[in-house]
């Protein structure tokens, strides 16, 4: 597990399965409590971004994905379900059917409008 003073990555077992639908996925978290990232403090949010690069070499090595998509998901209506803040880490592989969408594919889809 990658980790530091203030936060660590954590993986679930199946993102070690080469082709799996979230292959090298994982989280950022904070060690304490912070709901959101709104309520990183500034050492919490300097360590999650110095552990990112770490996290993205490690996954580099790894798994050779192509791409990232990287993000928080903040209150109900931002799709959090989690009341701990994490940062998703989720490579991308040009072999994938959505190679190529990004989160905003989503926002721009026709079924989500407003």
């Amino acid at each position: 597990m990658l980790s530091n003073e203030y936060c660590m990555f954590l993986q679930l077992d199946e993102a070690q399965v080469k082709g799996a639908q979230l292959e090298g996925a994982g989280l950022i978290v904070p060690r304490e409590h912070r709901e959101t990232v709104f309520d990183l403090t500034v050492e919490e949010w300097n360590a999650t971004y110095s552990l990112l690069q770490e996290t993205k070499s490690y996954i580099d090595e790894k798994h050779h994905p192509n791409g990232y998509n990287i993000g928080w998901n903040c209150y109900e209506l931002g799709g959090q379900h989690i009341y701990h803040s994490h940062l998703h880490v989720i490579p991308r592989y040009s072999d994938e059917p959505l190679a190529g969408k990004g989160i905003r594919h989503l926002f721009k889809s026709t079924e989500n409008r407003r």
